[in-house]
């Protein structure tokens, strides 16, 4: 049985985050008082309530490293005037506060509406037409699950062998798959949550999954999400229909989709006892895994 003890030893709680925050803001002369947590999943982002900013914390140890690719393809989309977010100007990014790594980036203020599937649509034709920035990886899904598995606050042995066997039998049939566009940049978490629409129009955000890889991939978060999570059928067509492509078509899509999925199942794990209210969503997900129910809908976490 877990104690409250047991609670309060993750690696993400509130207050450890707010430490992190302060000591981040006060390095770059920001008053940290009265943020608020916009959201929390694979990272923490904060908006500061006294200047334009926006402070974000990576949520994991082992995916770290994309820290660095983030502020590459945030500099390279500035060069390329791909409408996206930009990191805050004058400062050395990435910042390390202790074991935390923290970007700053320029706050987008609230346009009047949210951002629709055609925005985005728009936004990802101008990204795949771009080269790919030089030394940027190439597309593998199935690593960022593997390293959430690994960094994982708390996970059963039999869970964790099964994501670590299902990866492997979904990273296998990637490798069969014969892609019918052509490589390129890629976003690599493709949803219109990631667009923010400012006043100067639709910016893309969250680049920690951006690659070198098919463009059928940053098609298929809108049509799993129509798929588990009930999404509206008319976003992802809007989304076929702006970009000029249906994955959902595509005889491949099946196992985008499967790969997907465990993005999903898995993204929580490495703040799991930090934020154990995704507990329950987290198992409902792994028992649709396991007993390969593809019809049962999911609820998104919070």
């Amino acid at each position: 049985m877990r104690t409250v003890a047991d609670e309060l030893d993750g690696r993400f709680t509130k207050a450890k985050l707010a430490a992190a925050l302060a000591e981040a803001c006060a390095l770059l002369g920001l008053d940290h008082r009265g943020a608020q947590l916009l959201r929390f999943t694979n990272n923490a982002v904060y908006e500061l309530a006294g200047a334009p900013v926006v402070m974000r914390i990576v949520g994991s140890r082992t995916l770290r490293h994309r820290v660095s690719k983030v502020v590459g393809v945030a500099r390279y989309f500035e060069a390329h005037d791909v409408p996206a977010i930009r990191l805050l100007p004058g400062v050395d990014q990435p910042i390390h506060v202790g074991e935390h790594v923290v970007t700053a980036w320029v706050r987008v203020p609230a346009g009047e509406r949210r951002a629709t599937a055609a925005d985005l649509g728009r936004l990802l034709r101008k990204v795949h037409s771009l080269p790919a920035p030089d030394g940027l990886g190439e597309w593998a899904p199935l690593a960022d699950v593997r390293a959430r598995v690994a960094d994982a606050e708390e996970l059963d042995p039999d869970d964790r062998r099964f994501l670590l066997r299902r990866s492997a039998e979904v990273e296998a049939a990637l490798g069969e798959l014969d892609f019918p566009l052509e490589k390129c940049l890629v976003h690599g978490d493709a949803h219109p949550g990631n667009v923010i629409v400012g006043p100067d129009g639709p910016v893309l955000c969250d680049f920690d999954s951006a690659c070198v890889g098919p463009p059928e991939w940053d098609l298929t978060p809108l049509a799993v999400g129509r798929e588990r999570f009930g999404d509206p059928a008319g976003r992802y067509r809007m989304l076929a229909d702006t970009y000029g492509f249906d994955v959902t078509r595509w005889d491949g899509f099946a196992v985008l989709r499967a790969a997907r999925e465990l993005k999903l199942v898995t993204s929580v794990l490495p703040i799991l006892r930090s934020h154990p209210h995704v507990r329950g969503e987290l198992r409902r997900r792994l028992g649709d895994l396991r007993s390969g129910r593809a019809d049962t809908g999911w609820a998104r976490y919070r």
